[in-house]
């Protein structure tokens, strides 16, 4: 990746701001397994130069992103915040719609690239704007809900557990069991020979007694 990218704050920082009607893109990325290039790319193809994209690499969790920070500060009036689409705005829908809605309040644009109905605050009313963003709205859902679940997952396997619903027991275990049932065996010495735990055990068994009850 172009190192200019993550370093487009200190570019702008040393270089006033031109005349309006900038172009700002902003990229995100959680802290799993995803990656920038395909945001990167989409903005690169919009005609959006290197030093004006700004990154953060962080969760959307995460309410430190100096990126967007650094990319809000430097916008002035008639500039237009480019994204590939409308998530990569904020942690949650509210945040992304106040958003939006700041911008709008400073006259700063705000523009999608791939969004099922791309937007464009620059050329649309407020009114046209909301429409378009209710149409958004189950779509960025599930981005959200996904990117949680990804987090919780990444958290999960980093600490050693197992993230789901567990694997159901194999059937030779399970008869295994049964026969230890059958030869008198406690509950835990089964559990502690077949690794079945206790509750699993009881619901196996008694679906055994019940079968053969129902089979006399």
């Amino acid at each position: 990746m172009n190192p200019q990218l993550t370093h487009a704050h200190d570019y702008e920082s040393s270089h006033r701001h031109p005349i309006s009607g900038l172009e700002l893109a902003y990229a995100r990325v959680s802290t799993t397994k995803q990656s920038l290039e395909r945001q990167l790319d989409a903005l690169s193809a919009a005609g959006i130069s290197n030093e004006r994209i700004y990154v953060d690499k962080k969760s959307g969790a995460s309410i430190e992103r100096p990126g967007l920070t650094d990319l809000l500060a430097y916008a002035r009036p008639g500039d237009t915040v480019v994204v590939h689409t409308l998530d990569r705005l904020g942690r949650n829908l509210r945040e992304v719609l106040n958003l939006v809605h700041d911008l709008n309040e400073r006259q700063i644009g705000v523009r999608s690239l791939a969004d099922p109905l791309p937007i464009n605050t620059t050329d649309e009313g407020m009114g046209r704007i909301a429409f378009l963003l209710l149409a958004l709205f189950a779509e960025m859902e599930r981005t959200f809900t996904a990117e949680r679940a990804a987090h919780a997952r990444a958290v999960a396997e980093a600490a050693g557990r197992r993230v789901g619903r567990p694997v159901a027991h194999p059937a030779d275990k399970i008869e295994y069991a049964k026969l230890l049932k059958q030869q008198g065996s406690s509950l835990g010495q089964i559990a502690a020979k077949t690794g079945i735990l206790k509750t699993s055990l009881h619901r196996y068994l008694d679906a055994a007694r019940n079968t053969a009850m129902n089979h006399r």
